[in-house]
């Protein structure tokens, strides 16, 4: 038998609500996952993506996950990961360097096995580049054979993946799909396959109100057996206030006082009539109950003077700025360009040179970056709003025209050799490989 712990979507680093309290909160549970692969009797860690929530984590981020490898080395605990669409970068990945280190082992086309199961590896790859993917692996001997993958596969909410379609090109029979991306865990079974979700290991958002955890996986000849384990994590107190028509500040108060907000998320959520309730009133109100941090999501529809309408939450601008970028359809190029403009850790002062050498490379190595993207529909925008990155409006805005004008700036100047360099991939299929497809680029 082979016993493995499968997890995945930690988004280490993820400030949520810009409290440093929950950025530490997510390192805290990717250390309880370590902690419960120490205490139980298994074979391996296996993590299916977004281990990190930016591209870029910061140093107490890469220090506490180097902390937490060590311990299972320690151990002889294998860690197994793949790389999500969170943490992918165009040039090295994070778990390369893990991997250099021997703290990790980066799964792909070959195998990695672990008692007499064979792991193998699907990094994130985006829907425009998996006409290319062949599904053949290398064969090995061994009893069972698993894929561990990060998207979203069928036959699952929000699902933009054929499952059915790996599993029919794969020349690698497989026993069982471990997935990372989807936040909410499921198990399904697919042509005697079983494919699951674990989850993921905190609340990246306020829709996740089940308890987070992981799942444990049990190998044997005649069965795969998947059970879920939860993890301790920061209690969130989901208040619903159903407003009359006559209540306002004081019965949301009232609401409040009913829960036990120590430490707690408090997301308050206002529906039915009622006065008008200024959501900093009741965000102030939960912190002084012992709240770490309040939000209040008013869904009542309120008659303003005059002809302005808004859906912003002022209480969590972030989550208007995310919706928006969704809804322009954005290329992938520009999608790049915004994060270096407004989301990313680039100085300031190395902001216009970071988009140029950006623009550059992907005229180079990816025109089709430049295509715009299809609009999500609202189902695809719910699920991707518990994983995206936190933004400023104004600047979101303006990130298109950014995109245009970098990529104008630097065909007038290179022309020449983005020609060169375009005939050379051409020629060498190889040199346009991007690297969010690891071994299947």
């Amino acid at each position: 038998m082979t016993r493995v712990i499968h997890t995945g979507d930690t988004h280490i680093g993820y400030q949520q609500y810009h409290s440093p309290e929950r950025r530490q909160d997510f390192l805290d549970a990717f250390e309880r996952v370590v902690a419960d692969a120490l205490d139980g009797d298994v074979d391996a860690v296996v993590h299916a993506g977004d281990l990190y929530h930016d591209r870029r984590p910061e140093l107490p981020d890469l220090l506490g996950t180097l902390a937490a490898l060590r311990r299972l080395d320690d151990a002889g605990i294998p860690f197994l990961a793949i790389v999500g669409n969170h943490e992918s970068t165009r040039g090295g990945q994070w778990l390369d360097l893990f991997e250099r280190l021997g703290l990790a082992t980066r799964l792909g086309r070959d195998p990695h096995v672990v008692g007499d199961v064979a792991f193998y590896g699907l990094d994130h790859v985006p829907r425009s580049r998996r006409d290319e993917l062949d599904y053949q692996f290398d064969s090995v001997d061994a009893d069972r054979a698993v894929l561990v993958a990060h998207g979203l596969f069928t036959p699952f909410a929000h699902a933009d993946w054929e499952t059915e379609t790996v599993l029919a090109e794969s020349n690698v029979d497989f026993d069982a799909v471990l997935l990372g991306d989807n936040h909410v865990p499921d198990t399904a079974e697919l042509d005697g396959t079983w494919v699951t979700y674990c989850g993921s290991t905190e609340r990246a958002s306020a829709s996740e109100r089940d308890p987070r955890g992981y799942n444990l996986v049990e190998f044997t000849p005649d069965a795969v057996d998947i059970r879920r384990r939860t993890l301790e994590t920061r209690p969130f107190a989901f208040v619903e206030v159903d407003l009359a028509g006559d209540e306002g500040i004081e019965r949301v108060r009232q609401r409040v006082r009913e829960f036990d907000l120590e430490d707690a998320v408090a997301i308050v959520e206002l529906r039915g009539e009622g006065e008008t309730v200024t959501p900093a009133a009741v965000e102030s109100f939960a912190v002084e109950e012992g709240a770490l941090v309040a939000r209040v999501n008013d869904k009542r529809d309120i008659d303003d003077d005059g002809d302005l309408a808004t859906d912003v939450t002022f209480a969590d601008p972030d989550d208007a700025v995310r919706e928006r970028v969704r809804e322009m359809g954005l290329s992938s190029a520009a999608l790049d360009v915004d994060e270096t403009v407004r989301a990313s850790k680039v100085a300031d002062s190395n902001v216009r040179d970071e988009v140029r050498e950006r623009v550059e490379s992907l005229l180079s190595d990816d025109p089709d970056a430049f295509v715009a993207a299809e609009r999500e529909s609202d189902a695809e925008a719910e699920e991707s709003e518990s994983v995206e990155d936190a933004a400023d409006a104004e600047d979101a805005a303006a990130v298109e025209d950014t995109a245009e004008t970098a990529a104008e700036a630097a065909t007038d100047t290179d022309t020449e050799t983005t020609a060169d360099t375009d005939s050379e991939t051409a020629a060498d299929p190889a040199a346009s490989r991007d690297s969010s497809l690891g071994d299947f680029a």
